[in-house]
């Protein structure tokens, strides 16, 4: 447990670094770190169930993004970055279709949830190395529209254990929303995702007899500690980075590592 502890320390100053230097979701980096992590060092001298580790990265990926992007959710609030009107019916569904996604991830075998990870995160990766442009000249969906579209976000970040900011985004760029109105509404989103997630794979791993101790539920106790002391940290320190090296450069590296990463998990 110690080694995952400290593993966790500098998987969380990792996750915090890559965040502000890229501005990539921390989901992308913790949730495939975990799933190597967790098998590789044991807990409690026991080996630990293949069928539980997907699910306990996804779970203490969710939950540590809970703490680490409340901060950034309350910064965008007081710069004026989230419109209200708009951003609350959507966390009311995407928190929905959070909780929904945990129980399907609970429901899936290991393999169909490592491989849909793989499969959305290849996409993602893809999309990040061709740097899409959206035009802007489309108008927004109606509200019902919108709010499907939050639903299926919530329930596929949830199955990623991601805050689902990168695909919440783009979409509301493709309908010509203000960027920093998409990102505030993504962030705030992020942060309902990602409590309603974790709190699904709580209920949902609370009868699992495979867990390890120090579970709360899927949640990893010692692994979600390690990861939000020392992330929050590091992402003021990657946004500084940033201002100093080639970012468009260094994120198409990333995606390339991220999609050999999705691939390795897909042919494990």
């Amino acid at each position: 447990m110690l080694l995952i502890f400290i593993s966790c320390i500098f998987l969380g100053a990792m996750v915090g670094f890559l965040a502000g230097l890229l501005g990539i979701g921390g989901g992308l980096v913790m949730v495939p770190a975990l799933v190597y992590l967790l098998p590789t060092l044991g807990l409690n001298n026991e080996v630990l169930n293949a069928d539980v580790i997907m699910p306990m990265a996804l779970a203490t990926s969710l939950a540590a993004i809970v703490m680490t992007s409340s901060s950034a959710a309350y910064a965008h609030h007081k710069n004026n970055n989230i419109p209200w009107d708009l951003a609350k019916p959507l966390m009311l569904v995407m928190a929905f279709g959070a909780l929904s996604g945990a129980f399907i991830a609970d429901l899936l075998s290991t393999k169909a949830l490592t491989n849909f990870f793989a499969i959305a995160v290849m996409l993602l990766a893809t999309y990040m190395l061709i740097s899409i442009r959206f035009q802007h000249s489309r108008t927004m969906p109606s509200q019902p529209k919108l709010q499907l579209i939050s639903f299926i976000t919530g329930i596929v970040a949830s199955l990623l254990g991601m805050a689902g900011g990168i695909i919440l985004v783009p979409a509301l760029t493709y309908f010509g929303m203000p960027l920093r109105h998409c990102i505030g509404i993504a962030t705030v989103c992020g942060v309902i995702v990602a409590l309603f997630g974790s709190l699904g794979y709580i209920i949902s791993g609370l009868d699992n007899d495979l867990l390890p101790a120090w579970s709360l539920g899927y949640v990893y106790l010692p692994a979600l500690l390690g990861i939000v002391l020392t992330s929050s940290l590091f992402a003021p320190m990657g946004v500084k980075v940033s201002a100093k090296l080639p970012v468009q450069t260094l994120k198409k590296f990333f995606a390339v590592f991220l999609i050999l990463v999705a691939l390795k998990m897909m042919l494990a």
